[in-house]
């Protein structure tokens, strides 16, 4: 059985009543976007900026690599399993992630001190130019993005930012022990 059209399906939607009166219309300010969609849309232009700079400078990995390898400078030592969460990626999308930076020669995995089943994470002496280089592209995009800010609101974007991210992590995290 072919699965049903969406015409079909949004037509009943999308007929009104015979005795009904006309749907009022949103304030139009209601439609315009809101903070999700904008920080969505900051996002996704900072991560194209650092892409395309990435490649006019010869920089030998992604955004998301970038990420992984900044994570793992910030923390050496830790799991795959914990580097997965902090990114809040899947295990496997993890493993691509480092097995192209292992092909760089730039993150070796090391066996657990303790625990056989368990890898660690470290950096080599040569990623840390690379840290390095990401840094400098993260400020170049950071200071083309908030150009013309003076450092009063910058600081105050962070902190609000920062207040946001704290506010939806304790609201997960509460959601999250409720269903269990």
């Amino acid at each position: 059985m072919a699965p049903p059209n969406d015409a079909v399906m949004l037509a009943p939607l999308m007929r009104a009543p015979a005795e009904a009166e006309p749907a009022s219309r949103l304030d139009p300010a209601a439609l315009q976007p809101n903070i999700g969609a904008m920080l969505h849309d900051v996002a996704r232009l900072i991560s194209r900026r650092f892409e395309r700079r990435a490649r006019q400078t010869g920089l030998p990995i992604t955004r998301p690599q970038a990420r992984a390898l900044l994570h793992i400078a910030r923390n050496e030592g830790l799991s795959q399993a914990a580097v997965a969460t902090m990114l809040d990626i899947e295990p496997i999308a993890l493993v691509r992630i480092l097995d192209r930076l292992h092909d760089e020669g730039l993150v070796e995995r090391r066996p657990h001190a303790t625990d056989r089943r368990v890898r660690t994470l470290w950096l080599t002496p040569l990623a840390w130019g690379v840290v390095d280089r990401v840094l400098a592209l993260n400020a170049e995009t950071r200071e083309a993005a908030c150009a013309g800010l003076p450092p009063a609101a910058r600081d105050m974007l962070m902190r609000t930012l920062g207040h946001m991210k704290g506010n939806l992590t304790v609201a997960e995290a509460t959601e999250s022990a409720a269903a269990e």
